[in-house]
């Protein structure tokens, strides 16, 4: 048995939790705030948000931006950045999902930064002051609302990376299942997928004698799982409320205190959506299934620890569990290889390859067990026909 790694954590986000918490929005606004309001395509206006956001702003003096799109790009929220400075903005409130929180961290650090922006991205220059930031979750998947991660495209050169402070953790995040109740199903599915492999990302690895932590995960697991089986109930509250805190605690922090990571099925999943623009949950559901397969000794202990507490199947193989994972992405409707989402041809995998390893000699998962040849025969079974 392996010792469990130490840790340093200080939850910093206040969490506002439940059917009709938005309407308490307005105590949780700073006092005398210049706010800019940061939304992405304007659902928000057709689902009654946006009124309930401008009652909790009356007395504020606030302005806006929409546009955030998904996978948020330094291209468009260079014109919000210019906006927030030329008006003076001092507090970002981001009302959205992922994208739309993960752009206000990206506005709030670079606000403050004497250079270009990117340079905060892609880790040239940290992050060393940032305004602060609250969030309005309208769509439940990242995390974002509660951790100190964001996640950036820059579309001139196919880029998606990911840069962290415990500087940009929202100051305060509200959870109203209510917002969920209008979303497409292709987005709550998103979701389903996207919070599931957060947590595995943090638990499928290998035993260090954590028991807390394994039992959080699982309790996160287990109840994605079943949300997904039910996923005909989602326009329920009770379906809603389950998968805003589930998605939220798969990546708060607490999963992954003191244990090993593997973020190996996120990164190349970015690469996907660099060059596709695909759905980031749908790259995930992609690339997982093939992931797991290829790392499936090595994983075994705790894939069948994850066959017994979280599908009930004491005695299930290693690769038994991957395919209950991945049946449970096809119930779900996503895709499980790229020919799924209509990319079909022999250089898909070539130009992933050549987009991963652009950065140099690949070592990815946990202990950086995958190495360039691994990593391409991932890519090749999610990718090829």
């Amino acid at each position: 048995m392996f010792p469990v790694l130490s840790f340093d954590y200080q939850p910093a986000t206040r969490i506002r939790f439940g059917a009709g918490a938005l309407g308490g929005l307005a105590d949780l606004l700073p006092a005398g705030a210049r706010i800019l309001l940061l939304y992405g395509g304007g659902s928000i206006k057709r689902n009654g948000v946006y009124e309930q956001l401008v009652g909790a702003l009356a007395g504020h003096d606030w302005n806006e931006f929409g546009g955030v799109e998904p996978n948020p790009s330094v291209e468009v929220l260079s014109r919000a950045l210019a906006q927030l400075r030329g008006t003076g903005r001092d507090f970002i409130l981001a009302v959205g999902g992922g994208s739309v929180i993960d752009g206000a961290k990206y506005l709030a650090a670079a606000a403050l930064h004497g250079g270009d922006g990117w340079e905060l991205v892609c880790g040239r220059q940290p992050v060393v002051a940032a305004l602060p930031v609250g969030a309005v979750l309208t769509l439940a998947a990242t995390g974002s609302e509660g951790n100190g991660t964001s996640v950036i495209s820059r579309l001139s050169s196919e880029d998606k990376l990911s840069f962290r402070s415990p500087l940009l953790q929202p100051r305060f995040a509200v959870l109203d299942p209510d917002t969920l109740s209008t979303l497409p199903d292709r987005q709550l599915a998103n979701g389903v997928v996207d919070a599931f492999v957060h947590a595995c990302e943090q638990y499928l690895t290998y035993p260090v004698g954590a028991l807390v932590q394994d039992g959080s995960a699982e309790a996160v697991l287990r109840a994605l799982y079943r949300l997904a089986l039910r996923f005909d109930e989602r326009r329920s509250l009770d379906w809603r409320q389950n998968m805003m805190w589930a998605a939220n605690q798969a990546l708060s922090g607490t999963l992954g205190l003191g244990v090993p990571h593997d973020w190996a099925t996120h990164r190349i999943g970015r690469g996907l959506t660099a060059l596709y623009n695909i759905d980031h949950g749908r790259t995930l559901s992609i690339v997982q299934p093939a992931l797991l397969r290829e790392t499936a000794e090595r994983k075994a202990a705790k894939l069948g620890q994850m066959g017994e507490r979280v599908f009930d199947a004491p005695g299930l193989a290693p690769g038994q569990v991957v395919e209950r994972i991945t049946a449970l992405y096809r119930g779900l409707g996503m895709p499980v290889r790229l020919a799924d989402e209509g990319v079909v041809g022999a250089g898909a995998s070539d130009r992933l390859m050549s987009q991963l390893r652009r950065d140099g000699p690949l070592r990815l998962g946990e202990g950086g067990m995958l190495d360039d040849a691994a990593v391409e025969r991932i890519v090749r079974a999610c990718c090829d026909d």
